[in-house]
Order: C-alpha cells, then structure tokens, then sequence
C-alpha cells in the first residue's frame, strides 16, 4: 500500500478505479464503530459516581481534545442508556433548542393548504393537528424518557450567550418544562399528545413535560474553560477539571486506540508530553492521528513524516 495516493501530478500511480486505493479511515472516524476507548484516571471515575448518585450534571473543562466529549459514550455503553443525545451548544443557541421546536410556519402552511382545498371541493388530509409540528430536542427527549434514564452531551457550554447556564436552572433543578403550543391545546393537561424525539423515536407527552424522577437524565457539560460561569449554575453541577496528560498516560492512550504504536513510538509520546508540560496549545487526537499514519500499512519515509508532524502538530492557537 502506498503513502502516496495524490502526487500533485495530475495523474494516478493507482489502477482504475484510483479512489479504491484510499484505506479505511481511523477507527475513531467510523460513525459505527464500536463502544471508543476512553482511559479514566480514578479521579474522574469519582466525580462520574457523586454525579450519578446525586442527579446532578457534570461538569467537565479542558483543553480541546482531552476526551471531555468521549466520556459521556464510555458512560452510556455501560449504564446501557441507549444512544447518546447531543446539544451542540453556539453563541445562539437558547434554551428551547435543548427542549423542543415547534414549527409554526409549517401548521400555518398546512392550515392555508386545507382552507384552498376545502374551497376546492378537494378532501382534506387530516394530519393538521398541533403533536404534529412539535420536536423535542435533545434534553427534551432524555427528560421525556419513560423507561430509562438517558445520556445528554450539551457541549461547549462556553460558548453560548450569558444568559443560557442561567435558563438551565429551573429545568435542572425540577426536571420539567413546559410546551406551549401543547398547553394551549388541552388547557385541562389530561391530554396525551405523540410527539418525535430527537433520536426519531415516538413519545407521549403532555404539555407539561416532567421526567420520571428516577430516570432523571445522565447530563455531561463540556467546557474549553473560555468563560466563568454564575454560582447557581455551578451550585448544581459536579465540577471537574481534566488534567493534561502525561508521558506514561499518553501511552496509555495510544495504546487504548493505536496498540503497538503505544511502544514503538515512544519519542513521538515523550517529545508530545514534553509540549504538553511547556503549555502547548495541543489536542491528544492530533498526536493520534500522525501515529495513525506513521505506524500504518501505507507509512510515509523519513522526510514525508517530517513534513507531517509540522502539519499534523500545529498549536491550536495558530503558531
């Protein structure tokens, strides 16, 4: 197998069809792959624990690729809380986004569609009603879960508005919300509307939502450290700071996703390590990802890989 799959030449040195020639991608790319390797210090198991007994979310920060968003998968493989629901949080994002959508645009086109059709003399589909237009979103649909607790990844807490840790509190504290377009229609809450999740499943809910108390939602927050956060917020999370990691414990990590590559590459680690400790700006997958090219079948010789740890090892700040 060859290092190079593009020359630059305009040409393929592959046979048709040349694209055949491009090997399977990292394991950590796979969308299917298998439950990811993830090496906790027992620090981290701890505060995993006081957040499961308590109810309360976790609060992870660190710098960008220390594993804060992997974490949250290890928890769900084990506990067998189903799929992982995840919030991406930006500057924009507010509160309902986390616990349901409605699309008023899309009934009122219906509505305006029905009335043309009527006019017509033409029939009417009946699928006009309120349920659905409605969408939880990803804390919506882990606090609608009937039979299980479930696993919720907001991340990048950081970067969202001011405002946002602060919204979060009512629903973190009660575990409740409510859906308005649903409350407006059955004012009497003894009506049982069928709604989509966030994981495409189908849920009963009415227009106050209210999770099972013991099936309170497995909630992880992740934070690059960018901003503080208000008390109260603080107040109801588990707060927990990963460590940059060592020599030994890089290896550790290599080894969960490279094997062999753990203890053949022991400079690469160490040297790695060594800008770690100095405050390099450094995420762990980007050292996985050259010892992924330099320890595979297709690895490029002695000057190709230089060219590549200049690129593959940039600080993350730019320099």
């Amino acid at each position: 197998m060859s290092w190079e799959l593009f020359t630059g030449t305009g040409t393929s040195p592959h046979p048709e069809p040349a694209y055949d020639a491009i090997p399977d991608p990292p394991p950590w790319r796979l969308r299917d792959r298998a439950e990811p390797p993830f090496v906790a210090t027992p620090e981290l198991v701890d505060a995993v624990n006081a957040a499961l007994h308590l109810r309360r979310p976790l609060l992870l920060t660190g710098r960008p690729g220390s594993g804060k968003s992997t974490l949250v998968d290890r928890i769900a493989a084990e506990l067998q809380l189903g799929e992982v629901l995840r919030w991406h949080v930006t500057s924009k994002s507010v509160l309902t986004d986390a616990l349901y959508r409605y699309d008023a645009l899309g009934r009122l086109h219906a509505a305006q569609v029905a009335e043309s059709r009527v006019k017509a003399g033409l029939e009417v589909a009946a699928d006009g009603d309120v349920e659905s237009y409605v969408t939880l979103g990803p804390l919506g649909t882990a606090l609608a879960s009937p039979d299980r607790p479930r696993a919720v990844l907001i991340d990048e807490i950081d970067k969202s508005d001011l405002d946002l840790p602060g919204d979060l509190l009512n629903v973190l504290e009660l575990g409740e919300f409510d859906i308005p377009p649903l409350v407006r229609a059955d004012p009497t809450g003894e009506r049982v509307f069928e709604v989509r999740g966030a994981d495409r499943g189908r849920y009963e809910v009415g227009g106050v939502v209210r999770a099972v108390p013991r099936h309170f939602p497995v909630i992880v927050f992740t934070s690059n450290g960018e901003r503080a956060f208000p008390p109260p917020f603080l107040r109801r999370c588990v707060r927990f700071e990963m460590p940059a990691p060592d020599t030994e414990r890089l290896r550790e990590i290599v080894r969960a996703h490279l094997g062999g590559a753990a203890d053949t590459e022991t400079a690469a680690i160490a040297g790695f390590a060594d800008r770690l400790l100095r405050g390099g700006n450094l995420a762990v997958d980007q050292l996985l990802n050259l010892l992924h090219l330099v320890t595979g079948e297709a690895a490029p010789g002695t000057e190709a890989r230089g060219r590549l740890e200049a690129v593959l090892l940039r600080e993350l700040d730019g320099r």
